[in-house]
């Protein structure tokens, strides 16, 4: 217990709110694009949106500039509790493997990104279940994140909040297990090159890596996550395995990567805007 250093934790989470905050619209976009075209859905059967950018302009200007921000609630609840639990488990992971960050080796970071992303992922999933819900919702939101919250509750029970748990912890290993190992590893790498220093410029271009490694890597899992949890009552698709197998078959496998783009350019500056923070907030003497 010793080993367990705070900050990480507050720091993590501080860093991930801010970072949401300034993403949030793209990260709506994803999820209007990765919900809609389903075939056995009537309510999500149209094709409303072309892309990232169509998409943001057609919601603020059909539902109004609020509309963008639908869901932030429970974004930024999530965020304060998955993003502090998983730097700070991150962070303690390796210090109780390794004593020193010199010492760090990829397979290393590997395990301990993925172990720490299933840990937050799972204790935060509702709040992930939430902020889909409100998402999805055309036009205004039908009542507030605690209403939501209560309605979720009330007509599918417990389970309801927790649905989609395991799509969730996989992508976050996916996601966790490939983002902060890259990051580290490439940082560690350019200051070892001697080009440059701790810096912000090696913050960014780390960042900026690991922002497209992990949107290579999790975009299919994120498209399977977001339309099980976004589906209620009679569910449309039994598990992981039969989405895939339904989504491929009815849209294609490029179906699959979905909201690529938007994704991609939500985690590249999701990550810039994190990293850049986290490293700064390192530095306070407190």
């Amino acid at each position: 217990m010793s080993n367990v250093n705070w900050k990480p934790f507050v720091f993590g989470g501080l860093a991930s709110v801010t970072a949401e905050c300034g993403t949030f619209p793209i990260d709506l976009a994803k999820t209007r694009l990765q919900v809609q075209g389903q075939v056995g859905d009537s309510k999500y059967r149209e094709i409303r949106y072309r892309g990232m950018l169509h998409a943001i302009v057609r919601i603020g200007r059909e539902e109004g500039l609020r509309a963008l921000y639908s869901g932030i609630a429970p974004a930024m609840l999530r965020q304060a509790s998955y993003g502090t639990i998983k730097i700070g488990t991150y962070q303690s992971l390796k210090r109780l493997l390794v004593d020193r960050p010199e010492d760090e080796t990829l397979l290393t970071n590997v395990m301990c990104g993925v172990l720490s992303g299933v840990i937050s992922s799972s204790i935060a999933n509702p709040t992930d279940v939430l902020k889909i819900r409100m998402q999805a919702q055309g036009n205004v939101i039908q009542g507030s994140m605690m209403g939501n919250f209560i309605n979720i509750y009330q007509e599918e029970g417990t389970r309801g909040l927790w649905k989609g748990v395991s799509l969730t912890a996989q992508r976050a290993a996916i996601v966790v297990g490939v983002e902060l190992p890259v990051y580290d590893i490439t940082k560690k790498h350019l200051i070892l090159s001697g080009y440059m220093g701790d810096t912000v410029y090696t913050h960014f271009l780390s960042s900026f890596v690991c922002g497209l490694a992990g949107a290579l890597a999790s975009n299919p899992v994120d498209v399977v996550r977001t339309r099980m949890m976004n589906q209620r009552g009679g569910a449309l698709y039994q598990g992981t395995l039969d989405c895939i197998l339904q989504t491929w078959r009815s849209e294609g496998f490029m179906a699959l990567y979905k909201g690529f783009f938007p994704n991609w350019l939500r985690l590249g500056p999701w990550n810039i805007i994190f990293f850049l923070t986290y490293e700064q907030l390192k530095k306070l003497n407190v």
